[in-house]
């Protein structure tokens, strides 16, 4: 069955059949197009071309087509050009009448864009719970260690010791401006299509906003070239998902380092790790490389449908067909991964004695005694030269920070006077960091009770919806 073709001599050839089908995959568009047609039929009663009893009688058929589209089976031998023609062909088994008469002044463009639009809507709220989810795991991890000190790191090398929570604090920030980003995006995927036509707007009246309204949409779109030429929403969602996928790959690259032996203070459950079919001894953190390896096919997926669409001319072309393989993966592939990241970290646990012990073996704890001699009336340039001159006499020695006494340091320079020994101790010098966003024990306390609120005020934003 087609929904086109009296203009045509010919058929079209089997091998452009097979390029152009896109039911392999827009199949997942099933449900979305079924509910699409039931409000087109809604429709079509209001402006009188179906009678209330045919509006029912395609209800009724629509509505068992959804039931019976779980079962694999429903696919079984289909050979339609879309799902928008499945769907047509057997509702026109069950009421041939009413199925020729649906697609009145309905545009296949608009109709796609409805289906993905619905379809998108869902995906983005299952992603926003996942996202969700994946926090609060953050979080409880924070709170099983509250007090623990773990190295940060610029360059990959030590440079000042931060609280755990403080550290997991870092990427709930991350995860929260994810979630607002994807309910951007969701904002302008919830858009009614509707009533643009091929391009031109439909030829038939009907109350937009009241569709709109009946399907959940926040509003209507405003110009119907527009709509027709409009896949902004579906990449908005794949910057989304890519810059999501970003945050969970530096996730998992910092997990595969600390749980490494070379840094050994962080433990991943036996359950999100494999060992090796050759080495007895391995736990090798599989879970978190797929994570980052995935996040590779996502970023090809924006860079995929952006290339696609960067020099189409108005309005709709069959280019955009093309817009729904990425979408799918990446969708698919950001959902899994988001499951996967929440899973590791509720997995995790901190070593904080080692961690604390990385922390004490270095001099992170540097700054923190240059600060105390600035704050003690030295110039900032010449503290920096004071302790990097410590710092350096402590390499030679193979002292550690600890190792120095009061009157030891004195020795080493005037300015390093008795009580600023304390700061050797880096729990002492985190105090200072007690600005809003520092690591200081009072001001991580403080941020952790801000994100435990946020995540509540996330939760029932989401639940709204």
């Amino acid at each position: 069955m087609k929904l086109w073709g009296g203009r045509f001599e010919s058929p079209p050839s089997e091998i452009f059949e097979r390029f152009s089908g896109s039911l392999s995959f827009d199949r997942r568009l099933l449900e979305a197009d079924i509910e699409g047609t039931r409000a087109w039929a809604r429709v079509l009663e209001r402006a009188g071309i179906l009678t209330a009893a045919e509006r029912q009688q395609a209800d009724e058929a629509l509505a068992a087509l959804l039931a019976e589209c779980a079962d694999p089976a429903f696919f079984a031998g289909a050979t339609d050009e879309d799902v928008h023609t499945l769907v047509i062909r057997k509702l026109g088994e069950r009421a041939p009448a009413v199925a020729a008469r649906i697609h009145t002044g309905r545009s296949r463009n608009e109709q796609v864009s409805l289906d993905t639009r619905l379809w998108l809507r869902a995906q983005i709220d299952l992603v926003r719970a996942r996202i969700l989810d994946l926090a609060a795991a953050l979080l409880e991890l924070a709170q099983a260690w509250p007090e623990a000190i773990i190295p940060g790191y610029t360059h990959l090398r030590r440079a000042q010791p931060v609280l755990w929570p403080h550290y997991l604090l870092a990427y709930f920030e991350m995860l929260a401006r994810d979630w607002e980003r994807l309910g951007e995006a969701r904002a302008r995927t919830n858009l009614l299509p509707l009533g643009a036509g091929a391009l031109a707007g439909s030829g038939f009246a009907f109350d937009r906003e009241a569709l709109a309204r009946e399907l959940g949409f926040d509003g209507i779109t405003r110009n119907s070239m527009d709509t027709a030429a409009d896949r902004d929403f579906v990449l908005d969602f794949l910057y989304a998902a890519a810059v999501t996928m970003l945050h969970l790959s530096r996730l998992a690259e910092d997990w595969i380092l600390y749980s490494s032996e070379e840094f050994g203070w962080l433990e991943l459950g036996d359950e999100v790790t494999s060992g090796s079919s050759l080495m007895p001894q391995k736990k090798n953190p599989d879970a978190l490389e797929l994570i980052r390896g995935k996040c590779g096919r996502v970023f090809g997926c924006f860079c995929a449908l952006f290339t696609t669409l960067k020099g189409l001319p108005l309005t709709y072309n069959r280019d955009m067909q093309e817009d729904k393989p990425p979408l799918f993966e990446a969708a698919e592939e950001l959902a899994a991964s988001l499951e996967m990241a929440a899973a590791v970290v509720r997995s995790a646990r901190l070593k904080p004695e080692r961690a604390e012990k990385a922390v004490e073996e270095s001099w992170m704890i540097a700054t923190d005694l240059a600060e105390g001699l600035a704050r003690a009336g030295v110039p900032f340039h010449q503290a920096h030269q004071l302790v990097g001159r410590l710092v350096l006499e402590s390499l030679k020695q193979g002292r550690r920070p600890a190792d120095w006494k009061p009157e030891e340091l004195a020795v080493v320079a005037r300015e390093f006077t008795p009580e600023l020994a304390r700061l050797l101790d880096p729990r002492e010098g985190m105090k200072n960091r007690n600005l809003p966003g520092g690591t200081a024990p009072d001001a991580v306390r403080r941020a952790l009770g801000d994100a435990a609120s946020r995540l509540e005020a996330m939760r029932a934003a989401t639940g709204r919806r």
